[in-house]
């Protein structure tokens, strides 16, 4: 048994005790004294209670943020933030195990998953240290007439409300929390409800790294509550959410009010493009894992499926033999590589839109039921499933699941599955499957998303941006781009003659 499966089935953090929320440098309760469950989703066993935050909640922790962006935290130096990031990642790649462990506990994903980005985790935290010291502006050259010097100045933009999914609480966090340490801003982090338990234990490190009171604050609650207060409220100064598309619009109507900064990664609809010259035997488990990985429940999921026709029946086949032959389960077992859905409520959705599939026309070559048998029964599975016969305008086709569903749709021309693969309000992710560059350039031009990946699917690093199109969103993360999101341009002019 390894540290992490150790540490899922015994964790030091799930110590019977309610879990508070972090405000201002304390372990405090909800001002209402209220708590909420969170589940493992594998059993249906509760893990912990935790602090409900709501409107009062996210009060105090925005009036928080506010006195520590405007005191002495404004006044570190670049290279203190990257001292502070650098201590950050020394503590998580310490405590990864036991982060890692939790969130297999608390959305289902297997440790085989989670255990497997420590460098991501790890690499994010340094990658935002290098670019603290890395932030300037420009002497610009001016045509004014007289002796003008002009420059440009970067500033933190101020209080961020950061609201994070829960399909990946450890990076999640991580991508809110590295950009604003790494600028000089404050935070107030709302987890998800469905999986709070890593952001919480991600605070504790943040004060263990000498993270000042009231720059890193955490408040668990429900989006309809401290979620909404949030994205609302008048001392934020930016909403950095990352989630569906419907919540997104509603934070940028909430967003008027003070017309605060909004950056958003929201959901997808993503094309994976296979062609009939692609490296078939790669191509199988490429385009599999593109939505299988972590049941789906990826925003940038390829679940639509484009395999050229002349191919479609033996592409298909290989990649629903592929499916069948994971090993569905409690994410604990080290042998699992597809865990449950997060939550009762997520089981629902997925299949509901497995039963609208077959009504629709489309053909299950692998999986379309949940799972029901021996231990399975107690948890929110649903095995890898491939449609097949689907068209393009089919619900199944065009509405994100959530779920590990692939909607396989056959093509036969270049030209055709550009324009067929760009028929979406989405544009998150893409695929490509080719061994012909012309092809594969041809597409990576011709996809509206913010992320085209070629001969292979879902690779990230700090360093690259990553973001939408359309109704995925706008805003990057990671990257350069990702920095900049949090600060602002002053312009300086100063007239010396």
């Amino acid at each position: 048994m390894n540290e992490i499966t150790r540490l899922a089935h015994a964790h030091p953090f799930l110590d019977g005790r309610p879990k508070r929320m972090l405000i201002d440098g304390k372990w405090v309760e909800a001002a209402s004294g209220k708590t909420f469950e969170t589940l493992n989703p594998a059993t249906g066993e509760v893990l912990a209670r935790v602090a409900e935050g709501d409107a009062e909640d996210i009060d105090r922790a925005v009036e928080a943020a506010r006195r520590a962006f405007d005191g002495p935290w404004a006044k570190m130096k670049p290279y203190e933030r990257q001292k502070l990031l650098l201590k950050l990642a020394e503590l998580v790649d310490a405590a990864f195990e036991e982060l890692a462990a939790l969130d297999t506990l608390d959305m289902g994903a297997p440790v085989s998953r989670t255990g497997a980005n420590r460098q991501r985790a790890v690499g994010m935290l340094r990658y935002y240290a290098g670019q603290a010291v890395a932030i300037h502006g420009e002497t610009i050259e001016n045509s004014l007439p007289g002796e003008y010097v002009s420059f440009t100045l970067k500033e933190p933009v101020g209080v961020v409300g950061a609201i994070i999914p829960w399909n990946a609480p450890l990076s999640s966090s991580i991508w809110k929390l590295g950009p604003v340490l790494a600028t000089g801003c404050t935070v107030v982090l709302k987890p998800a409800e469905e999986a709070p338990l890593t952001p919480l234990r991600l605070g504790e490190l943040c004060l263990e790294a000498g993270v000042p009171p009231g720059v890193v604050n955490v408040v668990p609650g429900f989006g309809e509550t401290a979620g909404a207060a949030l994205a609302a409220h008048r001392g934020v100064d930016e909403v950095a959410f990352t989630g569906s598309h419907v919540t997104g619009q509603k934070i940028v109507q909430a967003s008027a009010g003070n017309l605060k900064r909004v950056s958003l990664e929201l959901g997808g609809k993503s094309p994976d493009v296979v062609f009939a010259d692609a490296d078939l035997d790669a191509a199988a488990p490429g385009a599999g894992m593109a939505v299988f990985a972590n049941s789906g429940q990826i925003c940038s999921a390829g679940t639509r499926l484009f395999v050229e026709r002349k191919v479609y029946d033996e592409f298909t086949a290989r990649v629903a033999d592929y499916g069948r032959s994971l090993k569905v389960g409690d994410g604990r077992d080290p042998a699992t590589q597809v865990g449950p859905l997060v939550s009762a409520e997520q089981l629902d959705r997925v299949t509901g839109y497995l039963s609208i599939g077959r009504q629709e026309g489309a053909r299950p070559l692998s999986g379309g039921e949940r799972l029901t048998e021996g231990a399975l029964s107690k948890g929110y599975f649903v095995p890898p499933t491939v449609f097949a016969n689907v068209r393009d305008d089919m619900r199944i086709a065009q509405e994100e699941i959530f779920g590990p569903v692939i909607s396989a749709i056959p093509f036969d021309d270049i030209e055709e599955v550009i324009t067929r693969a760009n028929a979406t309000t989405y544009g998150l992710g893409s695929g490509v499957w080719t061994r012909d560059v012309s092809k594969a350039h041809r597409l990576a031009r011709g996809i509206r998303a913010g992320s085209v990946w070629i001969n292979c699917y879902q690779a990230m690093d700090p360093a690259v941006p990553f973001g939408g199109y359309k109704m995925s969103g706008y805003g990057r993360e990671g990257g350069k781009q990702h920095v900049e999101e949090y600060l602002n341009v002053k312009s300086v002019w100063i007239r010396t003659a």
